[in-house]
């Protein structure tokens, strides 16, 4: 069994497998859950893919990660989105280099009190958007940590984009890009200034770390097997997980 399978194998995000005692609380009676699991569960259903990665937005709160997800995975918008409480995810399958990719991504919470929760879903994640906010110093601070929980939490060859999140409030900007630039050299990692809001490079990011992930599988030809990633039927899902809700402003 390779290396890689074994962390997809035991991921509970690939297989959706949250234990009854998870800390996550949710409101069973809010709509807006229910029609969104209806969705993933549609989503899930449909197992003819080639590829299965999983992807995590991690940042600290209110940097924008919930609205980044919306915009990519359903291209819409809305400022009152707040913030997630525990993790959230969404499915979304695209086509790169004849392939069809399906993309399990999961917006995290960025407060320290779930941090225990969201760092559980590190393992098995072959990509990670690290979000900082241009206009909130304190987060572009934190990317230096956000960094270490990944080294620390995930494997050796998950592929990491950095992205600075609200370039569209240019009149608010605290962060210099040069400085995000030099960080992401610095950590090894790619670079994109977006907005969620304006809808400015989040494809691009996506679809770059994507394309990255697709990269690494070709250099390693174990990765590229497709029985060690899924396969045109793709591993059973067992059960939907639950969905977090919103308590306050993002």
């Amino acid at each position: 069994m390779s290396f890689l399978w074994q962390h997809l194998a035991t991921s509970p995000c690939i297989y959706f497998e949250m234990k009854k005692k998870s800390h996550i609380n949710v409101r069973k009676s809010m709509m807006a859950s229910a029609n969104d699991a209806r969705y993933g569960q549609k989503e899930s259903a449909d197992q003819n893919f080639d590829y299965m990665f999983k992807i995590l937005i991690i940042g600290n709160s209110s940097v924008g990660k919930t609205s980044f997800l919306f915009r990519y995975a359903d291209d819409s918008f809305t400022p009152a989105f707040v913030s997630t409480v525990g993790i959230d995810f969404k499915v979304k399958t695209i086509y790169r280099n004849d392939k069809r990719i399906k993309l399990q991504i999961w917006d995290t919470a960025g407060q320290e009190r779930y941090r225990t929760i969201t760092t559980a879903y590190y393992r098995g994640a072959m990509g990670f958007i690290l979000m900082y906010d241009i206009t909130n110093e304190d987060s572009f601070n934190a990317v230096q940590d956000w960094s270490t929980q990944i080294k620390t939490y995930s494997w050796d060859n998950a592929q990491v984009q950095l992205v600075g999140n609200k370039c569209d409030m240019e009149d608010e900007r605290v962060v210099a890009s040069q400085r995000g630039r030099q960080l992401s050299e610095q950590l090894g990692f790619e670079f994109f200034e977006a907005s969620a809001k304006d809808n400015i490079n989040v494809k691009q990011a996506f679809e770059r770390l994507v394309d990255i992930i697709c990269e690494r599988m070709t250099e390693n030809p174990e990765l590229a097997d497709p029985s060690t990633t899924g396969n045109r039927q793709g591993p059973q899902l067992s059960e939907q997980p639950q969905r977090s809700h919103k308590d306050c402003a993002c």
